[in-house]
């Protein structure tokens, strides 16, 4: 198997979890702020839903580039949805990488890194942040949740 098999394996084995938490997720629980500064439940579900999506574009293009605009859900069904389609778009994308885009030498915020660290370090930022959705989702009583990540 493939480094790039293997990484896409391992991301979506956590992509997985967040798909599986938002069945947990009702619709009065989307602006949900554990403190005033937090981000929403919602707005923190799409920063992580399209963080692996700005890490691959910029392995990519060799640059860092920006994240697309910020998307918007009104109702739990809609943020499903977009999570959804954004995993398919993103596996997508990280599976047409080549190993000379994995290991090319990219500098990111004054971090340089081989493209293939880079996107660990995009799998590790996913996986932090899908730890504080699990707190979110304790904090509004929900006791039943998945493992962290799936097989």
């Amino acid at each position: 198997m493939s480094t790039m098999n293997v990484f896409v394996t391992n991301w979506l084995n956590h992509r997985k979890v967040l798909l599986a938490m938002l069945d947990t997720v009702q619709n009065e629980n989307l602006q949900y702020k554990p403190w005033e500064k937090a981000m929403s439940l919602s707005t923190l579900v799409l920063h992580i839903n399209g963080s692996m999506d700005m890490f691959a574009q910029t392995v990519k293009n060799g640059v860092f580039t920006p994240p697309s605009t910020a998307k918007q859900a009104e109702t739990i069904e809609e943020l499903k949805a977009i999570v959804a389609a954004d995993t398919a778009s993103t596996k997508a994308l990280l599976e047409s990488l080549t190993d000379e885009q994995l290991e090319k030498e990219i500098d990111f915020h004054g971090m340089k890194m081989a493209g293939i660290v880079l996107l660990e370090n995009g799998k590790d930022h996913e996986i932090h942040h899908k730890g504080q959705l699990f707190i979110y989702l304790r904090l509004l009583g929900i006791e039943t949740l998945p493992f962290f990540v799936s097989r």
